[in-house]
């Protein structure tokens, strides 16, 4: 019985998290903790000349508890510094319902030569 809890738990553990698919056509050096990351969310534009890095999507595992919209973009931001990429751009977004508890976003990445701290964008919430 100990057994089976010590080989469950490292999936109960990895599962409580939302599910991510990524792709990347190609690939920046990555930013340092530093570097901003602008969220441009659905109504957000992205500014002419930005490369496109990649796409990820966000959805449920069946047991996703940390889920929200907020830590979805919490973690878009460290797959998007990893890449080089200083946009995360919301592509699609469904909200919890009946069916799901989780946020599921469908968002891209773009690096962008100017100053990402000046585009109209998304204000992170923390809690």
């Amino acid at each position: 019985m100990k057994r089976l809890f010590v080989l469950m738990l490292p999936f109960l553990l990895l599962s409580c998290s939302a599910n991510i698919s990524s792709r990347f056509t190609s690939q920046n050096k990555p930013l340092t903790i530093e570097d901003k990351v602008a969220f441009l969310d659905l109504l957000h534009k992205v500014p002419e000349g930005a490369k496109k890095l990649g796409e990820a999507k966000y959805g449920d595992s069946g047991f996703s508890t940390s889920c929200d919209f907020n830590t979805n973009l919490i973690s878009a931001r460290k797959l998007a510094r990893t890449n080089g990429a200083n946009i995360v751009k919301v592509v699609k977004k469904s909200s919890p319902d009946l069916w799901s508890s989780c946020y599921r976003i469908t968002v891209e990445f773009y690096f962008f030569e100017g100053d990402v701290s000046k585009l109209p964008q998304y204000q992170l919430q923390i809690n």
